[in-house]
C-alpha cells in the first residue's frame, strides 16, 4: 500500500505522455493540408533544416517551391507556418496583433536573459513600457544625439586611419562596427563609455559577451534544450534552485550562456545605479558621456515624474539596458558590415556615394546636422536598398493566443485538392514571419527584387509596393517590423548607419579581401570566413575582412 500512490502516479503520467505523443503522431492536425516539405525525421521533422545557421539555400528552395505560406514539420510531428504573404503579415502585425504575440518560447528566453524588458513583455505590460520609452527615440531626440554620434564615429575614423597609414591593409570591419555600435548605445543610451575605440584597446567584457550572445544562444544544443526541455522544466523550483542545477550540468555551451547573461546583468546594474543616483542628486551630467542627453537619464527622470499607474519598477528599467544593447548593437553592426561589403563589391556605387558625401561635408563642415544628413538622396537610397536586400534579422516567431482565422492575399492550393483564401489557426500555433522573403518578393518589388539596386529608390516605386500594404514601419519594408512591436530604435539605427557610412566612405576605399565570406543566420545575420582547416564540428569566428586604403 505504501508504494501504491507513487506507482499509480508514475503509471498515469506514463500513459498520459504516451497518449499525448500518439495523438500528435497519429491524428491529423489543423495545418496538415497546407503544403510544405515532407519531414525527414520522426523527431525533428524538417525544423532542424530551418534552424540551421546555413539555412539560406534550403529556405530559398522551399520558398520557390511552395510560395508565400507553407508548413514546416517540427518536433514529433508538430507544425509551424512559414509566412511572408503581405495580407497575412498585415493581419498578424497590425490588425490582430493582440492575437499574434511573441512566442511563449522566445518570451521565456528573453525574460531569463534580459529581464522583463520590451522583448519579454506583451499586451498592456508591453504598451506601458513603450509609452515611457517612445519619447526617448523621437526625431527630436535623434537631433540632440547627433553630435554624440559624430564624437564616437570620429574615434573610429581615426583608429582605421592609423591602421592604413602605411598603405592598404586588411581590416575586420565587423570587429570595428561592433565596437562602435556598442559605444554609441553606451554613450547615447546610458551616459556610459565602454571603449575609447583605440586600435590597442582591450574590449570590455560586456562587449565580448554581447557580441557572443546570438551565436551561443543559437547553438544546436541550446536550441534543442530550448525547444525540447526548457518548456517543461522552467517552472520547477525557485530561481536559486534552477541556478544550482545549471551550475552542475555538464554542458559547456549552456555555462557559456550563463556567464554571458551574468556579465551583462552585472554591468546593466552598475550603469543603472550610477545614472539613477546622478538624476536623484540633481548633478550636472553634461560632462558624462553623451552630454547628459542619454536615453537612460531621460527614462529615469520620466519614470520619477510619471503617475503611479504609469511608473515602472527599477527592475524593468534595468532590463531595458541589455534589451536595447542587444537590439542596437548586433543588428546595426552587422547591417553596417553588410553595406560596406556590398560597396566593396560595387566600386562604382561606392565612388558615387563618396562624391555625394564629400560635397556635403565640403559645404557644411566636418559634421552634418541631422536634417542635412537625411537629405542626401543617394546615401538614403544605399541605406534603404541595403536594408531591403539584406535584413539583419531574417525571421521572427509569433504564436496565436486564441483560435483565429488568418487571411492570405495569394490563394493556397491545399494537399487535398482544394483552394483556400484563409487558414484556421488554433490557439498556441507558432508561425515564422519571414522579413527577408517579404522584402525580396518579386510580386511586390518586381522582377529585379533579388538584385541590389540603390537607384530603385530614386524614382517612384512600382504601384505593387504601395498596393501590397506591407505593414512595415519603414519604407514599405519589414526590416524593422511594424505595428505595436515595431523596432523602437529604428531611427537610432538609421542615424548610426548614415553617420558611419558617410564618414568612412568619404575617407577610405573598401575592396574585397579575396576570402570567401559566409553569412550565417544566427538569429541575427552574421559574417564568417570559410576556413578549410576547420574541423566539421569547429566554430567559425564572426568576422568580415575587407581591404581598406585611404582615398
Amino acid at each position: 500500500m505504501t508504494f501504491f500512490v507513487p506507482q499509480a502516479l508514475v503509471a498515469f503520467l506514463g500513459a498520459w505522455i504516451v497518449w499525448g505523443l500518439s495523438k500528435r503522431l497519429l491524428l491529423k492536425g489543423p495545418l496538415d493540408s497546407i503544403p510544405g516539405p515532407p519531414p525527414e525525421s520522426w523527431l525533428m521533422g524538417n525544423l532542424d533544416h530551418f534552424l540551421d545557421s546555413n539555412s539560406w539555400a534550403y529556405i530559398d528552395k522551399m520558398v520557390k517551391r511552395y510560395g508565400r505560406v507553407w508548413r514546416i514539420t517540427g518536433v514529433l510531428k508538430g507544425s509551424y507556418l512559414f509566412v511572408y504573404d503581405p495580407k497575412a503579415l498585415y493581419h498578424m502585425v497590425v490588425k490582430a496583433q493582440d492575437v499574434f504575440e511573441e512566442s511563449e518560447d522566445l518570451l521565456r528566453l528573453n525574460s531569463k536573459v534580459f529581464g522583463d524588458g520590451l522583448l519579454a513583455t506583451v499586451g498592456n505590460h508591453h504598451r506601458k513600457q513603450r509609452k515611457l520609452l517612445n519619447p526617448a527615440f523621437s526625431t527630436a531626440r535623434m537631433r540632440e544625439l547627433t553630435p554624440t554620434f559624430y564624437n564616437v564615429v570620429h574615434k573610429l575614423e581615426n583608429s582605421i586611419s592609423q591602421q592604413v597609414a602605411n598603405g592598404e591593409a586588411e581590416i575586420d570591419v565587423l570587429h570595428w562596427m561592433s565596437r562602435t555600435a556598442l559605444e554609441l548605445i553606451a554613450q547615447s543610451g546610458f551616459g556610459y563609455s565602454f571603449d575609447d575605440l583605440g586600435p590597442e584597446t582591450v574590449e570590455h567584457p560586456y562587449s565580448t559577451s554581447a557580441k557572443s550572445y546570438f551565436a551561443v544562444s543559437n547553438d544546436p544544443g541550446i536550441l534543442l534544450a530550448r525547444f525540447l526541455i526548457y518548456p517543461y522544466v522552467h517552472k520547477i523550483g525557485s530561481p536559486n534552485f534552477q541556478r544550482a542545477v545549471l551550475n552542475i550540468l555538464p554542458w559547456p555551451r549552456l555555462r557559456q550562456l550563463r556567464d554571458i547573461v551574468d556579465i551583462m546583468h552585472k554591468t546593466s546594474l552598475e550603469i543603472f545605479k550610477s545614472a539613477k543616483q546622478s538624476v536623484k542628486d540633481g548633478k550636472d551630467v553634461s560632462d558624462r558621456p553623451g552630454g547628459g542627453k542619454d536615453i537612460m537619464s531621460i527614462l529615469i527622470q520620466a519614470n520619477m515624474d510619471a503617475s503611479d499607474q504609469d511608473k515602472l519598477p527599477d527592475e524593468e528599467l534595468i532590463a531595458q539596458i541589455s534589451t536595447l544593447t542587444l537590439a542596437a548593437m548586433d543588428t546595426t553592426s552587422n547591417a553596417l558590415a553588410r553595406v560596406l561589403d556590398l560597396l566593396s563589391e560595387h566600386p562604382v556605387v561606392q565612388e558615387r556615394l563618396r562624391q555625394e558625401v564629400a560635397e556635403a561635408f565640403a559645404a557644411h563642415g566636418d559634421d552634418l546636422d541631422y536634417d542635412t544628413l537625411n537629405g542626401l538622396p543617394f546615401l538614403e537610397a544605399v541605406v534603404r536598398e541595403s536594408l531591403r536586400y539584406h535584413t539583419p534579422v531574417a525571421y521572427l516567431p509569433r504564436q496565436a493566443t486564441r483560435d483565429t482565422i488568418l487571411p492570405v492575399a495569394t490563394p493556397i492550393k491545399t494537399l487535398d485538392g482544394g483552394e483556400i483564401n484563409e487558414i484556421f489557426i488554433p490557439k498556441g500555433q507558432e508561425i515564422f514571419i519571414s522579413l527577408f522573403d517579404c522584402n525580396r518578393d518579386p510580386e511586390i518589388w518586381g522582377p529585379d527584387a533579388e538584385e541590389w539596386k540603390p537607384d530603385r529608390w530614386l524614382s517612384p516605386l512600382p504601384s505593387s509596393v504601395t498596393e501590397s500594404r506591407v505593414p512595415g514601419i519603414y519604407s514599405n519594408l519589414m526590416t524593422f517590423l511594424g505595428g505595436g512591436r515595431a523596432c523602437i530604435g529604428f531611427k537610432f539605427s538609421q542615424l548610426e548607419i548614415k553617420i558611419v557610412l558617410s564618414l568612412l566612405v568619404k575617407r577610405f576605399k573598401f575592396s574585397p579581401s579575396g576570402k570567401k565570406v559566409i553569412w550565417l543566420c544566427n538569429g541575427v545575420t552574421q559574417p564568417t570566413v570559410e576556413d578549410p582547416n576547420l574541423p566539421d564540428n569547429g566554430r567559425l569566428k564572426t568576422q568580415l575582412p575587407l581591404k581598406v586604403s585611404v582615398v
